[in-house]
């Protein structure tokens, strides 16, 4: 059925069209006409149509996440007990017991850490009423019958974690140990005994430590993911703030493009959704170098799920990545800098020049996109040079363009390397998160040299790059990575990185997370409201567009529809 959607202020973001009072969705889910009520009440389409009064809501395009891994994160957070809200032991020895209750003795029960995910820069378990994790004793006041762990995420290095007396017990872990095996250490009690509390490189995912590598082999890990539900229920929470459509194109595997079909089939999807198949995944552990005969047969297998036709879930090309983030010491630089215990480091490098030189060749044969995941600035120099090896822009650009390759993170990058990526044709996508979470940490580790290059917004857009942003490690509320795309705070210290290269204004803000974003993905019938686009609509309680700085971050959104059909309401 036809709808109407008045008592509004229709905001169209194509660039052209003006501030609107009302909105005709077809019943094909196609915008048909934007405008005056009494103009839209006149339109042939509009009979029988059903009228929604919004009350004065204010009505945008659907939010586009470039890097929302919107799977992962759903099964990774779906899979533990959520503990991330607690404010004190109690109420984590009470959470854990209601678990425990309902799970088989000798099961596992693994947790989220405490604070805000994935960084924990701004609230973490040193918001606790008592400043520290629980230790076994503590936690064995939950159960004994079965193993618990509270796991420390990534990407932060050193980090802390926890185990109850079972858990260490599982995890082959005695107090015969030494104070630290590799860079993980453990806390004691008086008498000597493991505390339960284990620090250093502790993280559940990029983390390269030999030792606790082998401890994450007691513990369940992503083979144990359900990868459905939990699917569905993230992208649930990604509509409630207004995302309706995201890529999911780093550290994606087969089987995960394998479930996002099956809920395609199912008619689950509540958002569209563009994959690509990673070529050689390093995040999990433990990690086994492919050889370069497996690479290529990676890249084919992701290259024959390539397809481009489907409205809602589409896989465009393969991914490329060859180092981990700054916290554990994976950013790849020129110069030496101190990684997370101390010791000078370039980087860490996991996929070979082979394996680029395959990449390339086989994205440039194969005619797909190539995504490449970009941290630092060895990144780019090794990806412009191999580019520049296979002929040069005269021959790449045109095939870059045409087959949309896109740059991914690009935490640091000059000048001269934006400027070499649009000469190629390339699009781009960032995250605000790698700045507010990361500027301070950066400026410690690397130098305070580097923020200039370190998500440098106003740079990458003023060199004629199409970008779009997105949440990746978050924060994942779209509306305050838009503040931050106007203030370049770094959390920790509150230092603003808002010079000339960095800050956008407002306008810019919503466009990097609609119109913007619909171009990198290269999805021509999203990111506007104007005819003939979907009807992916979301209706919010202020307008973001004119909104104080300091209110824009709190906006709800009210309604969400995707092709005209409501999948959030609040």
């Amino acid at each position: 059925m036809a709808q109407l959607l008045h008592n509004t202020t229709v905001h169209v973001l194509d660039g052209i069209t003006p501030p609107a009072e009302a909105l005709l969705i077809g019943d094909d889910g196609r915008v048909v006409a934007v405008g005056r009520l009494t103009d839209l009440d006149a339109h042939p389409a509009a009979a029988g149509a059903d009228r929604a009064d919004l009350g004065g809501a204010v009505v945008l395009p659907g939010l586009i996440d470039t890097h929302p891994h919107v799977l992962h994160f759903g099964a990774r957070e779906r899979a533990v007990l959520d503990i991330t809200d607690c404010t004190t032991h109690a109420e984590i020895v009470e959470r854990i017991r209601a678990r425990a209750a309902v799970t088989p003795p000798g099961e596992w029960i693994v947790t989220t850490p405490v604070g805000e995910p994935h960084y924990f820069v701004r609230r973490s378990y040193l918001d606790l009423a008592e400043r520290t994790l629980p230790d076994r004793r503590v936690l064995d006041a939950a159960t004994t019958d079965h193993p618990v762990h509270i796991e420390a995420w990534a990407p932060r290095t050193p980090n802390v974690a926890a185990f109850n007396t079972a858990g260490l017990r599982r995890c082959r872990l005695t107090d015969t140990l030494p104070d630290r095996v590799c860079d993980v250490t453990f806390d004691r009690f008086d008498d000597g005994s493991l505390s339960g509390i284990v620090r250093g490189a502790v993280n559940n995912y990029y983390c390269f430590d030999p030792f606790w590598v082998q401890v994450r082999g007691h513990l369940p890990g992503p083979a144990s993911w359900e990868l459905h539900d939990a699917t569905v229920a993230e992208m649930a929470a990604y509509n409630a703030r207004g995302v309706t459509t995201g890529f999911d194109g780093h550290n994606m595997s087969p089987a995960h493009v394998a479930a996002y079909r099956d809920l395609r089939a199912a008619g689950r999807i509540t958002m569209r959704m563009l994959c690509a198949v990673e070529g050689e995944g390093f995040a999990y552990p433990p990690w086994q170098p492919l050889t370069l005969a497996q690479y290529q047969a990676n890249l084919e297998l992701g290259g024959s799920m390539v397809g481009l036709d489907d409205d809602l879930l589409r896989v465009s090309g393969v991914t490329w990545g060859q180092a981990g983030p700054c916290w554990p010491g994976g950013i790849r630089m020129h110069d030496p800098y101190q990684g997370p215990f101390g010791q000078p480091t370039r980087g860490m490098t996991f996929l070979s020049d082979e394996k680029l030189a395959a990449f390339v060749a086989f994205c440039l044969g194969e005619r797909v996109q190539a995504n490449f995941v970009t941290s630092g600035y060895r990144d780019h120099d090794d990806i412009l040079g191999e580019l520049a090896r296979v002929g040069g822009p005269g021959a790449v650009r045109p095939i870059a363009q045409d087959t949309n390759w896109l740059i991914q993170h690009a935490i640091l990058i000059t000048e001269a390397q934006a400027v070499a990526y649009r000469d190629l044709g390339f699009k781009l996508t960032t995250c605000m998160g790698f700045s507010a979470a990361k500027g301070d940490l950066y400026g410690e580790r690397i130098g305070p040299w580097v923020w200039p290059d370190q998500v440098p917004l106003a740079r990458l857009l003023r060199v004629g790059l199409t970008v779009g942003c997105g949440t990746d490690w978050g924060p994942k509320n779209p509306w305050e990575n838009m503040v931050l795309a106007q203030t370049h705070e770094f959390w920790g210290s509150g230092r603003r990185n808002d010079g000339p290269d960095h800050a956008v204004d407002r306008a810019t803000a919503v466009a990097l997370w609609t119109r913007e974003a619909a171009k990198v993905l290269a999805w021509d019938d999203i990111g506007t409201l104007a005819p003939g686009q979907w009807a992916d609509v979301i209706a919010v309680d202020r307008d973001p567009l004119t909104c104080d700085l300091d209110a824009l971050a709190d906006t709800q959104v009210q309604r969400t529809w995707l092709a005209g059909r409501v999948v959030h309401q609040a």
